[in-house]
């Protein structure tokens, strides 16, 4: 019975523990929240922005000869490569895991991560003498900046001018709702040329300089773009799961610290009954 008691204490504080931490991590997820959905709309502005412009410059027949253009059925030698976006910390429930089960139902392909869980989950160290408790170099997806966007836009254009590289793709998770974040793809390389009817619809506009420089400078400034926003966009998502996890932990916890609770309180008073039972047998002999 004393060790009942003992080990319902022992749970009932490490819950009260648990009850904590959840409860801060919480608080600062929910701190988080509004700063981050606000990135995520200005992204969606600038994205809804240069997403207007390319979509113009793929009307114009000039772009059809451009080498960012896809052409009918014929595959580049090269490989494709997919920009996996996760988050850098966990406990945000399944944010992470639906974005490695989505790209794990794509195929074999190169990935580029970005977050620490994605960087951890798809980077292997060739090193013997390597420490697994040594800090390695990431791309953080909270602390992505704008810069190292159009740095890797712009490498990998140029693998694709090159012909290394024949597809490239972003796997991320896209916002929702507070409560609900769905891993998504979207291919960036090569661009889908508008149909014959869009085309001839597209005439009344001016550019300068032609449609087809147009769209050869203004292709990084997408990418970057489109990169960029979608990092927020899934930073938002991680921020908003990992509030939901945290509330439904602490919720959880505190049902727990109840119910065990009531079985201390019930336990110890059986104690506290059976004590007083033994005392009044013995003094009635």
């Amino acid at each position: 019975m004393a060790k009942d008691i003992k080990a319902l204490r022992k749970r009932i504080k490490s819950f009260d523990s648990t009850l904590h931490l959840t409860g801060a991590m919480g608080l600062v997820a929910s701190s988080k929240m509004r700063k981050a959905t606000d990135a995520m709309i200005e992204g969606r502005k600038y994205l809804k922005a240069v997403t207007s412009i390319k979509d113009d410059l793929l009307k114009c027949p000039e772009v059809r000869r451009s080498v960012f253009i896809k052409n009918g059925e014929e595959e580049s030698s090269g490989v494709t490569k997919i920009i996996v976006i996760a988050g850098d910390r966990g406990l945000c429930g399944g944010y992470n895991a639906n974005v490695f089960r989505l790209v794990k139902s794509m195929g074999e392909f190169d990935i580029i991560p970005i977050g620490k869980r994605a960087f951890d989950r798809y980077t292997v160290d060739e090193l013997d003498d390597f420490d697994p408790d040594s800090d390695r170099a990431f791309d953080s997806s909270e602390y992505y900046t704008y810069d190292q966007a159009r740095a890797l836009a712009d490498s990998l254009i140029a693998e694709y001018k090159e012909g290394k590289v024949s597809k490239v793709g972003i796997v991320y998770n896209r916002y929702v709702s507070i409560m609900t974040q769905e891993p998504d793809v979207k291919w960036i390389l090569p661009l889908e040329s508008a149909d014959d009817n869009e085309t001839k619809a597209a005439g009344s506009g001016l550019f300068e300089p032609d449609p087809y420089t147009l769209l050869e400078d203004i292709l990084p400034l997408y990418f970057a773009g489109v990169l960029y926003a979608l990092i927020k966009e899934s930073f938002a998502c991680e921020v908003a799961a990992r509030r939901m996890a945290m509330d439904s932990a602490t919720k959880n916890a505190k049902e727990m610290i109840g119910d065990l609770t009531l079985e201390y309180n019930r336990v110890r008073q059986g104690k506290i009954t059976q004590e007083i039972t033994e005392i009044v047998a013995g003094a009635g002999k």
